[in-house]
């Protein structure tokens, strides 16, 4: 099954291609179709900073270099908006045929939206509060095998290393999860922007530079970050983690995993009530079915 996977993946991507070798990490676009337009996503993102929208479930983080005392709702104050499968607007994305067709080369035909994130990334206060430490999505994720789990994360403006692109270390996506913790950083860490504590500083590192409407697909196990924003406007993008409906959940106690998984359940209950006590059903509960049948996610 994995090799008929990879057969199709590479014959899909060569196609999109033009039939020339792709890149480990190269950004191409994916916004052929008129209906796939960044900008609509950036319409909603808005209302939704003005409370004009207030999505059911919905969980908007503000970078720690803004105090409680300073916040006023509008698009300056929030830095990412989470769990948006309740919004029509932006679940929209997850749902596109221009997305779906990639995912599925990974997931097979039964897929589930399993994370949802739009990711407005502040101009840096000098703080450094902006970078996203290098991490492995896998570590958030109570569900296997990795294989069959892929993000999908599109650009909706430019972006370069000057406003925080990604860096990713290519190949890592062949390795294992590594025990990730909160970096130990002066300015202060977002809340769980965990990190990887042991890592070869000598790999090589690519830094994606994307247009307006690219989207690049990568492996959970891939080791990826984001470096400060150095201009004066916002970073965005909007993403999906997809998984085969066919994943099964793993029990994370006495691993890694472990630490993630009471930092989650303990945010679950504080910003939704919920008493979920496990990582596995606050996942049940995010998770929806955007292809084919929902087996065991």
């Amino acid at each position: 099954m994995e090799r008929g996977r990879a057969y199709t993946r590479l014959n899909t991507l060569l196609q999109h291609l033009g039939g020339s070798s792709a890149g480990a990490v190269t950004a191409h676009p994916t916004s052929g179709a008129a209906k796939f337009q960044p900008q609509q996503f950036q319409v909603q993102f808005e209302r939704i900073c003005r409370e004009e929208v207030k999505p059911l479930g919905l969980m908007l983080m503000r970078d720690v270099s803004i105090g409680k005392s300073e916040y006023v709702p509008c698009e300056k104050m929030v830095s990412k908006v989470q769990n948006f499968q309740e919004d029509k607007e932006l679940f929209r994305y997850c749902t596109l045929p221009e997305i779906l067709k990639y995912v599925e080369c990974f997931t097979g035909p039964n897929i589930m939206a399993m994370h949802t994130m739009l990711i407005n990334k502040p101009p840096d206060t000098g703080k450094k509060t902006s970078r996203h430490p290098l991490h492995q999505d896998l570590h958030y994720f109570p569900f296997r095998p990795s294989n069959n789990i892929v993000c999908a994360w599109t650009a909706m403006e430019h972006i370069d290393r000057k406003n925080g692109c990604l860096v990713v270390f290519p190949g890592t996506h062949k390795g294992t999860l590594k025990p990730h913790d909160y970096p130990q950083w002066d300015g202060g860490v977002n809340l769980m922007f965990h990190g990887i504590q042991d890592y070869d500083k000598n790999n090589t590192r690519v830094y994606v530079t994307m247009e307006k409407g690219d989207t690049v697909f990568f492996h959970p196990l891939l080791i990826h970050g984001s470096g400060r924003n150095k201009t004066e406007g916002f970073r965005k993008a909007i993403s999906c983690h997809f998984a085969a409906s066919d994943c099964k959940y793993i029990d994370v106690k006495g691993t890694s995993q472990e630490k993630i998984e009471k930092e989650i359940v303990d945010l679950t209950h504080k910003f939704y009530g919920l008493e979920t006590g496990s990582l596995k059903n606050v996942w049940t509960w995010k998770g929806r079915l955007v292809k084919g049948e929902r087996i065991s996610l």
